[in-house]
């Protein structure tokens, strides 16, 4: 367990205010001037020797994007982008930094802006969180005052202006070009990649986007240094993690532990078990709605890191638990799930349009015992044939969950479901044409 000298995010349950003062107090805003005058090299060096990985869900190592950033400014303006669009079901780690803990981010943000020498940052927020945004204005306007932002910013010569973009609560602006696209004006889908962000993003300059969560940690980062950072957790899958427990659960909240802390020890300690008891757990969904659920055999073992999870084939993505427990119908969740992203796609591309209705009315079937055994295989390949076939990870994240439930619940899904087909094909009649049309009258 974490111990309370290594917890970054002292204010998480705002007891002590989210004010510049009390934020002195926890060590923010002290000695930014000194960390930015070490450099951009050190700074980016120090991040990379943390391994940090990004809070926003891929982990993808921050340092070295920081460092995909161009060398020197040309014509085109470096700009920031903070992703807190946060729609993912199951997670909600930001919107506690941004009313309790702004003034981390805010100072992240400063430091972030010189390492990859932008002027201007945007912090996007979804657009439910409009009253956790007005207190991050809040906090702007006092960092502002303080003149720890704005022209020669806390001192250190670097000049930066921070803005807010609200979204308009659209699940696939989480998806950074996406994001991108909706600060621009444009309708919120994803761009073709390349070229990425770091070279032709905003406005067509370079530029570097990060999860709330990932620039949030970075002044304590630097202040405690990277290889303090490193020591927590294990390799490659370092520091520490605001968690998010949801579901079946006695005690539903959010926690800051260390990364790579056993799934059973958050869930009894900190969340007050399952409720029924662990014998009464079904499935974990580990890193919010998008991610591979792990049944209960595998729970028991299971370390909350990126490497762990992937070698289970689920994905530690936003941190958000999701605990279901036996009371529930696991194929009506999924379902649920599968109409959720149904909605949320964008229907920029054929298979995640057309595929994601396709797996929610086929579970919504199976969980009413509608459905034959040859549907089950039928939507394995659906989910196959979206997973890989889009711009944007939207598709794996719809499909996931689906292939999730396929893997570790088909027996159950057999069981409800042994009808034979219904239907039997009498002519030999392409795919979408009209039934009617082949008759002579309507011809």
């Amino acid at each position: 367990m974490l111990k309370d000298k290594d917890r970054i995010f002292q204010n998480l349950y705002n007891d002590q205010g989210p004010d510049i003062a009390s934020s002195q107090k926890r060590g923010d805003w002290v000695g930014t001037k000194d960390l930015i005058d070490k450099g951009r090299d050190w700074i980016i060096n120090e991040v990379k020797t943390s391994q940090l990985r990004g809070r926003g869900g891929a982990g993808f190592p921050t340092g070295l994007k920081w460092s995909f950033a161009p060398k020197e400014v040309g014509s085109r303006p470096h700009y920031l982008v903070i992703n807190g669009d946060e729609s993912e079901p199951g997670t909600c780690k930001d919107r506690d930094i941004l009313r309790f803990e702004p003034h981390k981010l805010i100072e992240g943000c400063l430091i972030a802006a010189y390492a990859v020498q932008a002027h201007v940052c945007y912090i996007y927020i979804r657009g439910e969180y409009f009253i956790d945004g007005e207190k991050l204005q809040a906090a702007i306007n006092e960092a502002y005052e303080k003149k720890l932002i704005g022209k020669n910013a806390a001192g250190t010569g670097w000049d930066l202006d921070i803005y807010i973009h609200y979204g308009a609560g659209a699940y696939i602006c989480g998806e950074e070009t996406a994001l991108l696209e909706s600060i621009e004006g444009k309708k919120g889908q994803p761009r073709l990649k390349p070229p990425f962000p770091a070279l032709i993003g905003l406005y067509g300059c370079p530029t570097i986007i990060n999860n709330v969560e990932t620039i949030a940690v970075v002044p304590t980062v630097l202040r405690r240094g990277g290889e303090w950072f490193a020591s927590l957790g294990r390799e490659k899958n370092t520091g520490t993690k605001i968690f998010c427990i949801s579901g079946n659960v006695n005690n539903p909240c959010n926690v800051e532990e260390e990364m790579s802390i056993p799934l059973k020890e958050l869930i009894e300690v900190h969340a007050g078990g399952v409720i029924g008891g662990w014998d009464n757990l079904q499935a974990v969904i580990p890193g919010g709605s998008s991610m591979p659920l792990i049944p209960k055999k595998k729970c028991e073992t299971l370390t909350m890191d990126f490497d762990s999870l992937m070698a289970e084939k689920s994905g530690l993505g936003t941190a958000g638990i999701v605990v279901i427990n036996k009371d529930q119908d696991i194929i009506k969740c999924m379902a649920r799930i599968a109409r959720f992203y149904k909605h949320e796609s964008c229907g920029q591309c054929t298979p995640c349009r057309e595929g994601s209705g396709w797996m929610w009315r086929m579970l919504e079937r199976m969980a009413e015992g509608k459905a034959s055994k040859d549907e089950i295989e039928m939507l394995g390949d659906v989910t196959n044939q979206i997973a890989g076939h889009t711009i944007c990870a939207f598709g794996e994240g719809s499909s996931w969950p689906v292939q999730g439930l396929l893997r570790h619940f088909k027996k159950e899904i057999e069981e409800r479901n042994n009808l034979d087909l219904i239907v039997e094909k009498k002519n030999n009649i392409p795919y979408l044409v009209d039934q009617h049309l082949l008759d002579k009258k309507n011809a």
